[in-house]
């Protein structure tokens, strides 16, 4: 799990997170619904997540999310990028944090399927997946919302997935975790989308959480 120094309110401006979000369109119309889409998400799916567009977030235009803690306090909000060249960061997430973004019911629903990034739980959400995006970062009140739980760590297939995967077993030592990977060939949940489709990622997750044999991490 890297270390994100992020920045409680938005630099330059002074707005907190909620006044930032707030300010934000919605997809409809905008360059943000062509991205979505080009990335393989349906805008009323997006919608739903409560996906939004901000012209100049930070100095580009970015598709918004809430991040939000256990009592649905919105305690960050992500932004992703629409263009990015070398040297230029990906995303930026602003607010104090120790929030996730959670689409479909998220942690309060069974399965509980943690992901990384935003569009890993779009695309998801896209197969009719709820899950919880932790966007890297560390939400101190998972541990308890999954005691006792079998948890799915869907995270990247990649050296710093599993390197998640390592850490969400330490953190979350009262759960019963599982191992959910992208299918083959595929990074991770969103490339699994747009390289395969809604039909095999979904066949894919239905035979991946129904395996009786599948192996606890």
């Amino acid at each position: 799990m890297q270390h994100f120094d992020d920045s409680p309110c938005m630099p330059g401006t002074g707005e907190g997170p909620g006044e930032r979000l707030a300010r934000a369109e919605p997809l409809a119309g905008t360059p943000g619904e062509s991205y979505v889409e080009r990335r393989g998400i349906p805008r009323n799916v997006a919608d739903a997540a409560g996906v939004r567009f901000d012209r100049d977030f930070g100095g580009r235009p970015a598709v918004l999310v809430a991040m939000r803690d256990e009592k649905d306090t919105l305690v960050a909000v992500h932004g992703r990028y629409l263009h990015v060249v070398r040297g230029q960061n990906k995303m930026l997430t602003v607010g104090p944090g120790g929030g996730t973004v959670s689409l479909l019911g998220g942690w309060r629903e069974d399965p509980l399927i943690l992901v990384e990034g935003l569009f890993d739980a779009l695309s998801l959400a896209t197969c009719g997946w709820g899950t919880v995006a932790t966007i890297g970062r560390w939400a101190p009140w998972l541990p308890e919302v999954s005691a006792g739980r079998v948890v799915w760590l869907g995270f990247d297939a990649s050296r710093s997935g599993e390197t998640e995967v390592a850490r969400y077993t330490r953190l979350l030592c009262t759960s019963d975790l599982r191992r959910l990977p992208p299918p083959p060939r595929c990074k991770d949940w969103s490339t699994a989308l747009v390289k395969r489709g809604r039909t095999a990622v979904t066949r894919w997750m239905h035979e991946r959480l129904a395996a009786r044999g599948t192996q606890p991490v």
